[in-house]
């Protein structure tokens, strides 16, 4: 499995990491080190298999060669149904739905998944804070959270291909970053 995911500044990935590294240290969480490689991200795209991967970083090349580094803006906090995941929602803006779609559209040979929950009108942008917590966790990290914080401005900068075959890590096959 691949996933497209787009990457923050680092002052916004800083303070995600600090917020990781609190709910470890107060045993609500350890989503963030379940993962050896795991960054603070949107998740764009999953494929579960690229045949050509060079092809595909070609195409990464050209298709984001002068893509502007978007402004995000979190302010909610959300999680999905019976998933135990809590994550901060970014305010859906026309320049991140468009580079969602557009990524999507000029991605779309290798979409090998139609029911995809990452594709246009399925898309729930979201960056997971903690995962598969207990209810009585998910209330806790929601409160923690929601307290700890006002809103986050920040920036994607970069966007990467990782692979996560090994559900222990996720290497950076490539990035890609964006113009500032």
């Amino acid at each position: 499995m691949y996933g497209l995911i787009a990457l923050f500044d680092e002052r916004t990935e800083q303070l995600i990491r600090d917020i990781w590294k609190e709910l470890k240290e107060r045993s609500i969480s350890t989503y963030a080190y379940e993962v050896e490689d795991r960054r603070p991200h949107i998740t764009l795209a999953i494929y579960n298999n690229i045949k050509n991967k060079t092809d595909f970083i070609k195409q990464m090349d050209v298709i984001y060669k002068n893509q502007l580094a978007i402004d995000i803006k979190f302010n909610a906090i959300g999680s999905f149904l019976k998933s135990g995941a809590l994550f901060f929602s970014p305010t859906i803006t026309e320049d991140l739905i468009n580079f969602h779609s557009n990524h999507h559209k000029n991605f779309k040979r290798y979409n090998d998944d139609p029911n995809s929950l990452y594709l246009p009108d399925n898309w729930i942008p979201h960056c997971t804070i903690a995962n598969r917590l207990s209810p009585e966790k998910l209330a806790e990290a929601f409160r923690y959270c929601s307290q700890r914080n006002s809103t986050i401005f920040g920036k994607i900068v970069e966007l990467a291909l990782i692979d996560g075959s090994d559900k222990s890590k996720a290497p950076i096959i490539y990035s890609k970053e964006l113009s500032k």
